[in-house]
């Protein structure tokens, strides 16, 4: 399983770094090594790309833990009318994929560019508004559940020394429940930076495109498209995912670990 995951991930790397530009040519591993690929992608919309993916990426990590957590809050501490089958309905919603949705995501962000252009089709703020909707579902459920496990009695000690709603969840709640914040944030991000049918569908100006529909667009004719480059850029797309699941690692397995002594 190592070497059938492995080999992939060495291959790539030994085609970003052939100056010929080929797959063919790299069928022995690292035959040419040089950095031209790398070098030719600072003369393309590359950057633009990569900024355009991490910027949304990011946007809608932070949005998706910050209202995930709110609604799951809420779900968890509150008792109101509509809560089991407002709980219900995130479950049965979750089973859907956002993609089934596309051609009327499509259509809603047409209707609405009439009259918000903001939010219309080619907006990025459009498409990290269509990311958060779908992710709200699934990850508030998620954190559902761990926020269960955080003692009521915590809440109301924090109410007596005179601290609202607001404070507790702010101050205390979210100190409490980071692992499970780090870990919806990373699947978001990770989600989003690479995610391509919806960004496909959203955005058609050369300089708004993220980086998966950018590098689609290299690699779309088979004949002529510019392998060296596209495997130089898939390299590259790997790392701040990388970076993300490296800095994020303690609070993952902080969160796999709790519990399982008492202290």
């Amino acid at each position: 399983m190592v070497v059938i995951c492995v080999v992939p991930l060495l291959y790539v790397i030994s085609a970003s770094l052939n100056p010929s530009g080929t797959f063919t040519g790299s069928n022995r591993l690292f035959s040419e090594v040089g950095l031209n690929n790398y070098a030719e992608l600072f003369e393309s919309r590359y950057w633009r790309w990569f900024v355009n993916s991490f910027v949304i990426a990011t946007t809608t990590a932070i949005g998706t833990v910050l209202m995930g957590g709110a609604a799951a809050y809420a779900f968890s501490r509150f008792r109101f009318s509509g809560r089991r089958a407002a709980l219900t309905t995130l479950l049965l919603v979750q089973m859907f994929p956002q993609m089934l949705a596309v051609v009327a995501i499509f259509l809603v962000l047409l209707t609405i560019g009439d009259v918000i252009p903001v939010l219309g089709t080619n907006s990025t703020l459009a498409l990290i508004a269509v990311y958060l909707g779908g992710a709200l579902g699934v990850n508030t459920f998620l954190m559902y559940g761990f926020f269960n496990t955080v003692p009521r009695e915590i809440d109301e000690a924090a109410k007596i020394d005179g601290a609202g709603h607001a404070q507790i969840f702010w101050t205390i709640i979210l100190r409490l429940v980071s692992p499970i914040l780090a870990v919806v944030g990373l699947l978001s991000f990770i989600g989003t930076f690479g995610e391509f049918i919806i960004a496909k569908t959203v955005l058609q100006s050369p300089d708004r495109l993220t980086l998966a529909v950018g590098l689609y667009q290299w690699a779309s004719d088979e004949r002529n498209a510019p392998w060296g480059l596209f495997s130089a850029g898939a390299v590259l797309a790997a790392v701040p995912v990388v970076v993300l699941f490296l800095l994020l690692q303690k609070y993952i397995v902080g969160g796999l670990t709790a519990g399982s002594v008492k202290g």
